[in-house]
């Protein structure tokens, strides 16, 4: 059986279960474009809409109830408040979901390093003031075509916070500077970790095998933690994501 038809989950409708982090590794790498930089109006005009549709389903008693599909639209990630603003169904296969983004120096914590048992393709939009860090165990491979990618995100290296204690991974960094977008494509099995500094941050996110994941790990239903593996029993403290190098 090649690795794509593999089960990933050791329980497929856990929704915190936790791989060892000293054993793992990264079946491939994830692949960054920055895509533009806006006007400052602009990108908080952009990113408050989006956040504002997330908000919206939070409060709406349809989107938080399961429908004839037993879809529930409105969820919850560590990371922030997620809505499946459009749902798969026979024939296709994929969904998209946006993502209000948490700030991390109003939580306190970051999220944990994790990976998910499908593909994703994530475009990450910042407002001013607001910074996303990005992380993975593995290099960035970052696209770069001379006269058209705009800008060439920071890049940096640290060590993984609350690994166990003969355990150490070095993390591989990426900001996403204030009022831009930046697409991220992560393959299936590969770490990521996101953390927005500052209080205008959203996900727009396309997931193209959703429908195709669950029913190979044998899921009950479209629920995003339920398709994560994280990488860590608990959520670190906010000062192992917030300093970012200037």
């Amino acid at each position: 059986m090649s690795v794509s038809h593999q089960r990933m989950k050791h329980s497929a409708d856990d929704e915190n279960e936790v791989h060892d982090v000293a054993r793992f590794q990264d079946a491939a790498r994830n692949v960054v474009t920055p895509v533009l930089r806006l006007p400052a109006d602009t990108a908080l005009a952009v990113v408050n809409a989006f956040a504002e549709i997330v908000r919206n389903a939070k409060r709406s008693r349809v989107a938080t109830t399961p429908d004839r599909d037993g879809v529930v639209r409105s969820q919850t990630f560590e990371e922030g408040d997620v809505y499946m603003v459009e749902a798969p169904f026979d024939g296709f296969f994929a969904d998209r979901y946006l993502m209000d983004f948490y700030d991390v120096e109003q939580r306190g914590i970051c999220s944990r390093m994790h990976l998910h048992t499908g593909l994703r393709l994530v475009r990450m939009m910042t407002g001013p003031d607001t910074q996303i860090r990005v992380s993975s165990l593995s290099p960035f491979e970052v696209t770069d075509v001379p006269g058209v990618t705009p800008f060439l995100p920071r890049t940096f290296q640290d060590t993984l916070p609350d690994t166990p204690e003969d355990v150490t991974r070095t993390r591989h960094n990426l900001v996403v500077p204030p009022c831009s977008f930046v697409d991220m494509q992560i393959p299936r099995g590969v770490s990521h970790q996101f953390n927005a500094v500052g209080p205008h941050a959203v996900i727009d996110s396309v997931h193209p095998e959703e429908s195709i994941e669950t029913f190979r790990e044998r899921m009950s239903g479209y629920r995003m933690t339920a398709q994560t593996v994280f990488l860590a029993e608990d959520l670190p403290p906010a000062d192992t994501c917030v300093n970012l190098p200037t």
